[in-house]
């Protein structure tokens, strides 16, 4: 018995002392830190974050690898308990929130055969797809309701998830596990920089419209009587509303598919209607803005496009200051639009809301004669928007000389011609690029070498065989030393303070092959020069290093409209002319011009997104509707005749009354891709 129990003592000393050692070989070092944020953490291993699990992304927020605000689930609570942790100081981060993308549960679909097997929409989609015609609809099994580790999603009477918004934390579960990806997460910034994709259910007018607004949408909000929401809707991708419901050219009522049974929607009188309604209802709508970023951006040019920049770029969160060379803001709005057709005060209304939002605004303040891009760049503008429209200087009233000055070393192919007719020698140094122009930059090309230029190159996108030059001309210019480029366009500019120091050309055929030449002025054929964006070259790009002076710039492209006919360069063919197409152009191209400078600002690359929907795009669509029952289009209410002779000025157009508008929204046939309203019985 005692031996015993002395064999079971020694054996516990024993296996005592090699637990003991053992303890001190395999010890691992945990971070006190990684264990205060681990426990700070709401322990979801809901993968937000971006990684398998709490434990994880608590390892990697101490290691920098991760941000204190990443925990979706957490919110800014938790985040601001961590950075206390780490003695940081946290960013505020704006949320997300799932959105499904479709719109026609399978009971309104157009169907290829009933399912009947495993209830999980990853298991039906291998049979064939799913069973919907639509290859981008939601099949209606819940999978993501399921999945969602927040209970914040359910299935609606439609069999299209619905989501809680206020359990919804962004933690993207349910878009991971949707076979379609039909419901994806969004937010301010996301809606912002939103262009349609071949992944997405988009009906014939929301592809046709310039500013990409969500037409389906804004007129379900009128048909259900909800005003304020369309305009808010609508103000998502376009801050002029009353604008465009006057002058816009509407390219949606073409596509409209109610014109396969009838004739279109009036999208355009209906986007005035609810537009009216917040103007004379003095409730004024203003939709969501990110958190503060500190970062100031110019916008030069106070039109449609300039205002629409420094909104959206508002929006973001950043500090957008307009500078307009005129005494007014608005452009041509203002200045080339009758007030019978866009009266001063709706425009002003307009203006009023995009700076009571946010956005500084200075007139009378002129590019090249009050300030220079260099004098913006040194006073710690994080970029600068061009958004002046036309650079044509005889219309605008400038002397050809100040044409040049205007952006640095750049100036029109025409305005160089016309001062050398008329005995006047521009400087245009050594080195010189003409980007197209014709006969007429070969013309200017031998000019700039009889005053002493050493080198002139040509750039074209046409091919050689569709150049306007013989072989003959190109051989002897060759020999004079001007060099010739085709199929090229141009893609950077590169200066320092108010010079041009190099330009970037790409090869239209292969977008990879670069080239960079050293040149002192640019001249263009174009009447019109699109919108640059300038951004300091200091500390590589490092936000906060000192700026030099002169300051060394380069130029951004924006990425191109999706009605671009083509993508490369700067001069790229189909910009909009001065015409009221031109204006809806314009705001598509604002929120683009906002969107590519947030995409550079954080370390993003300038580009459109994947698969978006071009002007050629193959998009599934429909050629023939059922029968859906003919319904008039409302007539837009005009001043009597007399009283327009009366008052020239009084606005012709008067506006739908709400009875007209209900009528005409209950027209639409809230198109997805291929899904639309069956109507009932009467659309009266």
């Amino acid at each position: 018995m005692i031996e015993g129990l002395l064999i079971m003592g020694v054996l516990g000393v024993l296996c005592g002392a090699g637990l003991a050692v053992a303890s001190k070989i395999f010890y691992v070092y945990v971070d006190p830190k990684i264990e205060a944020v681990e426990e700070a953490l709401p322990g979801a291993n809901c993968g937000g974050c971006g990684y398998p699990g709490c434990s994880a992304n608590a390892a990697a927020i101490v290691a920098g690898k991760s941000s204190p605000s990443s925990c979706v689930a957490g919110g800014p609570d938790i985040a601001e308990e961590i950075a206390a942790i780490l003695g940081v100081k946290v960013e505020a981060r704006e949320p997300d929130i799932a959105a499904p993308g479709c719109s026609y549960g399978y009971q309104d679909a157009d169907l290829k055969y009933l399912y009947d097997g495993v209830r999980d929409c990853r298991a039906a989609v291998l049979l064939n797809g799913g069973s919907k015609v639509c290859p981008i609809g939601c099949l209606g099994l819940g999978t993501c309701v399921r999945a969602c580790p927040f209970d914040a999603l359910s299935m609606g009477p439609d069999n299209l998830p619905v989501v809680d918004p206020d359990l919804c934390t962004g933690c993207g579960t349910c878009e991971r596990v949707c076979p379609r990806h039909i419901i994806t997460l969004t937010s301010n910034s996301r809606r912002i920089q939103k262009e349609y994709t071949t992944d997405d259910c988009t009906a014939p007018c929301q592809r046709s419209c310039p500013a990409g607004i969500n037409i389906p949408a804004y007129i379900r909000e009128i048909r259900e009587g909800n005003y304020l929401e369309a305009v808010r809707i609508i103000k998502e991708t376009n801050p002029f509303p009353l604008v465009c419901g006057r002058i816009c050219v509407h390219p949606c009522e073409y596509v409209c598919r109610r014109n396969l049974v009838d004739e279109p929607v009036a999208i355009n009188h209906l986007k005035r209607f609810a537009a009216d309604f917040e103007m004379k209802s003095g409730e004024r709508v203003q939709v969501p803005r990110a958190p503060e970023t500190g970062k100031r951006i110019a916008v030069v040019g106070g039109g449609a496009e300039g205002l629409t920049a420094a909104y959206f770029l508002n929006r973001l969160g950043h500090e957008a200051t307009v500078y307009e060379g005129a005494p007014y803001l608005g452009g041509l709005l203002r200045s080339g639009i009758p007030q019978n057709r866009l009266p001063w005060d709706v425009l002003d209304y307009e203006i009023n809301g995009i700076l009571e939002a946010g956005v500084q605004a200075v007139t009378n303040k002129k590019l090249g004669r009050d300030f220079t891009m260099d004098s913006l760049l040194k006073q710690g503008y994080l970029a600068v928007f061009i958004a002046t429209g036309g650079w044509d200087a005889r219309l605008l009233g400038k002397d050809h000389d100040e044409a040049l000055r205007v952006l640095p070393g750049v100036g029109l192919l025409v305005d160089f011609l016309l001062a050398q007719r008329g005995g006047t020698k521009l400087d245009v140094g050594e080195h010189v690029m003409i980007v197209e122009g014709g006969k007429s930059a070969l013309e200017a090309s031998r000019i700039c070498l009889e005053q002493g230029g050493k080198s002139v190159h040509l750039v074209f996108r046409n091919t050689i065989e569709h150049s306007p030059f013989s072989e003959d001309e190109i051989r002897k210019a060759e020999q004079q030393g001007i060099e010739f480029h085709f199929e090229a366009a141009l893609t950077k500019m590169v200066g320092e303070g108010s010079s041009l120091n190099s330009v970037e050309i790409s090869y239209v055929a292969d977008e990879e092959q670069k080239q960079t030449i050293e040149i002192d002025s640019l001249l263009t054929g174009a009447g019109r020069f699109p919108e640059l964006i300038y951004v300091p070259r200091v500390g590589e790009g490092e936000e906060g290093a000192e700026i030099q002076s002169p300051v060394p710039w380069e130029t951004l492209v924006p990425y191109p409209s999706p009605f671009a006919e083509q993508d490369v360069g700067i001069f790229r063919p189909g910009e909009p002319i001065s015409d009221y197409e031109a204006v809806v152009e314009a705001i598509g191209a604002g929120r683009r011009g906002a969107s590519s400078i947030q995409h550079y600002l954080t370390g993003e690359e300038v580009k459109a997104p994947e698969h978006m929907i071009r002007k050629n795009t193959q998009v599934l669509s429909l050629d023939k509707l059922e029968p859906v029952p003919e319904a008039p289009r409302e007539k837009m209410p005009e001043r009597p005749a007399e009283e327009q002779l009366a008052n020239p000025d009084a606005e012709i157009a008067l506006g739908y009354t709400e009875d007209q508008a209900l009528r005409e929204a209950n027209r639409c046939l809230q198109c997805g891709l291929i899904c639309y309203r069956r109507v009932e019985k009467s659309l009266h």
